[in-house]
């Protein structure tokens, strides 16, 4: 591979970014000076309208037709325009005058003011200007003047300047080219090739005569190379001489290794016997080690049965856990299904009641109306019987429709909360009247009691969630606290306390004033078939699914406190809205 000169190579890059930089700069500044030129161009033309919008406004005004175009015309000998259109106030063209404006089909928006023609193939820009007369004290516009210059004329007004910004940058390349070329051949690649010739003569045997000189008296990176390459020459003299020291240490050494081996020959053969007399007792002591090897192996085929034997008990108590998880499941689903159950009896009986009283009332008004068409088949009906059947035909009327309104309530009510029950499905609620729902199904219970339910629920609290686990929640809080809380107690009372938090969460304090558990209890109190009515039939579930419900289906959190006849609290805090990967 060809070797490339470090100088060479340094100063291609050097000259090639100032050459990328002047290339850069050099364009910068004739963009400049175009822009530049083409402004005063553009004050030009201004100047040159204010000095000749006199003339023409009058002769355009005067109907001078001949006037006004050798005015133009004088305008078009200005090196700065290239083209003039004179027009009248109707917008007809008096004269259009230019070269390039004539060979261009120009589209010009007379509606703008100042600029005509900003951008364009030809390179053309101009200006209209209005030509006002002063009548009677009353400016009117007699017409308009277009003045138009091009791109040309902007290049042959920098042509020179161009010419003498390139020449510039050109000499100064040069310039610089040859300065860094001889600088770098007297700093760098004259020290580099002495450096290379003098370690090319390097010579292992002459180690003092290697150092290299280069001659250089400033500190850079050249003399530290040299020092560095020198101090590696002295280190290598200093190395030889310990080398040398040590090859005489090692044939002293070596003649004391002689006499050493001679005592040692001695003493081998007075070790060979004694080790002899250990080889016999190794012999004895390997016996006795094979006999310890065979009762290992006795001992370690017992352990091996009696790990197969374990293993065989574990895979029946892991078939019997699952037998026991799936016999727990059922459980979960028939305490479901029991309190649903429960719900659909009460609910029925409520039911029962307003049917009743609606039929007796049609029943009532059906024998009226028989009477009522005997006495007008008789012809004995009076206007008084008629007074009367109407009063209590509108009485029945009232009351049929009142407490089928309660059983439609009471059936509507219970079809939402056992849908819920029974599915897991998530919706959109509104609590506080999904909560009085919930309560108004559990009636049945309760109106066997003297127990008062309190509920403290903002309204308008939406939230999304299984509307079933709310409602199994609910239930299930309610119903132990009247089976077991208020177990002989006439009067209890249950608060419901229901807050928003923060990030989004709703906080439910559930308290009731019964009997309270006492700590053993309350530690054990959300462990499934945990109960303290196993003899009156308890299962133990329901802390235990409401529990669950609450960590798994709603991804909230819920925690209990009791003390003994002082009544049994819950704090439950679940977000406003469950994702749908936190169910099931």
């Amino acid at each position: 591979m060809r070797n490339i000169s470090i100088s060479r190579k340094l100063l291609t890059k050097v000259l090639a970014i100032y050459i990328l930089l002047t290339l850069i700069v050099t364009a910068v500044q004739v963009v400049s000076e175009y822009y530049t030129t083409k402004s005063h161009i553009e004050d030009e033309l201004k100047t040159l309208q204010k000095t000749f919008s006199g003339s023409l406004t009058r002769a355009i005004w005067e109907l001078n037709v001949q006037q006004s175009v050798t005015i133009a015309q004088g305008l078009l000998a200005m090196p700065t325009i290239e083209g003039i259109i004179l027009r009248d106030e109707n917008g007809q063209i008096i004269s259009r005058l230019g070269d390039l404006i004539e060979d261009n089909e120009l589209e010009i928006s007379y509606q703008q003011e100042n600029i005509v023609i900003a951008n364009n193939s030809s390179g053309l820009f101009g200006y209209i200007y209005p030509l006002i007369f002063e009548f009677s004290g009353r400016p009117i516009q007699v017409g308009d003047v277009t003045l138009i210059s091009s791109r040309d004329i902007i290049i042959q007004r920098i042509k020179i300047p161009l010419f003498l910004l390139f020449f510039k940058a050109i000499f100064i390349t040069l310039s610089l080219f040859i300065i860094i070329y001889f600088t770098f051949q007297r700093l760098l690649s004259r020290p580099l090739y002495e450096l290379t010739e003098q370690i090319e003569n390097f010579d292992i045997e002459r180690l003092p005569q290697s150092k290299i000189e280069l001659g250089i008296t400033d500190k850079n990176e050249l003399t530290i190379l040299q020092n560095a390459y020198n101090g590696l020459i002295d280190r290598l003299i200093n190395y030889n001489r310990e080398l040398d020291a040590a090859h005489a240490s090692l044939i002293q050494a070596n003649s004391k290794l002689d006499d050493q081996n001679l005592m040692l020959e001695q003493e081998v053969a007075k070790k060979t016997a004694n080790l002899s007399r250990v080889m016999l007792d190794l012999e004895e002591q390997k016996k006795e080690l094979e006999q310890n090897r065979n009762e290992l192996r006795r001992g370690i085929e017992i352990k091996k049965r009696a790990e197969e034997a374990l293993l065989s008990k574990q895979k029946e108590l892991e078939s019997s856990l699952n037998e026991l998880r799936s016999a727990q499941g059922q459980l979960v689903e028939s305490e479901k299904m029991a309190s649903l159950g429960g719900l659909v009896a009460g609910i029925a009986h409520d039911v029962n009641t307003p049917i009743g009283i609606s039929v007796t009332a049609s029943s009532y008004l059906t024998e009226q109306l028989k009477v009522l068409a005997v006495s007008f088949n008789d012809k004995t009906l009076t206007p008084k019987h008629m007074l009367k059947f109407i009063g209590d035909a509108e009485e029945s009327v009232h009351l049929i429709n009142t407490n089928l309104k309660r059983a439609s309530d009471l059936v509507a009510s219970f079809k939402q909360i056992a849908v819920d029950q029974a599915s897991e499905a998530i919706r959109d609620i509104e609590l506080n009247h999904y909560v009085h729902d919930i309560i108004k199904s559990l009636n049945p219970h309760l109106k066997k009691t003297q127990h008062k339910i309190v509920i403290n629920c903002p309204d308008k609290l939406e939230m999304r969630c299984p509307a079933g686990a709310i409602s199994q929640v609910f239930t299930n809080l309610v119903m132990n606290s009247i089976i077991h809380g208020f177990e002989r107690v006439r009067q209890g009372e249950i608060s419901i306390n229901i807050s928003e938090i923060e990030d989004s969460k709703v906080k439910i304090e559930y308290k009731d004033n019964g009997r309270g558990v006492s700590k053993e209890v309350l530690a054990k109190l959300f462990d499934p078939f945990f109960t303290t009515k196993r003899e009156k039939g308890g299962s133990g579930l329901g802390t235990h699914i409401t529990y669950n419900l609450v960590k798994q289906t709603l991804n909230g959190e819920i925690s209990a406190y009791s003390e003994q006849d002082k009544g049994l609290s819950y704090t439950i805090v679940i977000p406003k809205v469950t994702e749908m990967k936190s169910i099931g």
